[in-house]
């Protein structure tokens, strides 16, 4: 008796609207929790190339030293707004998906029946790829499955490797572009009056090596956390 039910019923229509759009209420909350982080990152990672060419302004035996950190920040800074334009454009198709759901769910309403669309079974294919949102994304899938929205279940995620394609080539190329973006025309208004400068203490190159890494390993992190 429970198997014939489990074949005739259906899921109610607008439970499984709530719930779907409740899913994708829950990854626009997730990505806008990240892109702002990810805004906290690129703030710092200026702050700290401006540091490190302040630093050597001050001292010129430090010149070396500081210019290959603000290339090394440079570097990071790149990473991130990858990624934040990454997580925006998501945030885009997932709104996108919304709509389209909710249109789907409207018209099933209106005629009795809905057809799979594949342009929202495209966006979840490519959102549901993403690390920040594979978990959420597969439920969203399959209820959307159940709905008859869409007819195939989605790809895995995709590999890191993959996310940053090209990201090698244009490397040099983008850090050149952000390090005059954020140094130029600003260390001016930044510098103390030269009267009142005082020596800048000079600090052990091992100790400024192991600050350096601690301040990219700490950055790296964050982002890392970002993908769990």
């Amino acid at each position: 008796m429970e198997s014939i039910k489990a074949i005739f019923w259906k899921p109610d229509p607008t439970t499984q609207m709530r719930k779907c759009n409740n899913l994708i209420r829950a990854n626009t909350r997730k990505l806008d929790r990240d892109i702002a982080n990810l805004r906290q990152v690129e703030a710092k990672t200026k702050n700290l190339i401006l540091q490190a060419s302040r630093r050597a302004q001050r001292n010129p035996s430090q010149a070396k030293q500081a210019a290959n950190e603000t290339r090394t920040f440079a570097r990071e800074l790149v990473r991130v707004r990858k990624q934040n334009n990454r997580l925006a454009t998501s945030r885009a198709q997932l709104q996108s998906v919304q709509m389209q759901v909710n249109e789907a769910f409207s018209v099933r309403k209106i005629e009795g029946s809905i057809k799979a669309s594949t342009g929202i079974m495209k966006d979840v294919n490519s959102l549901v790829r993403l690390p920040e949102l594979t978990g959420t994304m597969r439920e969203l899938s399959q209820e959307l499955m159940k709905a008859g929205i869409i007819e195939e279940m989605v790809g895995d995620t995709l590999p890191d490797d993959e996310l940053l394609e090209g990201e090698d080539e244009e490397a040099e190329t983008e850090v050149d572009k952000v390090l005059g973006e954020i140094l130029q025309g600003r260390l001016g208004k930044a510098e103390p009056r030269k009267e009142e400068e005082r020596p800048a203490p000079e600090v052990p190159e091992e100790e400024e090596e192991e600050d350096q890494e601690a301040m990219l390993d700490q950055m790296r992190g964050r982002l890392e956390a970002l993908k769990s």
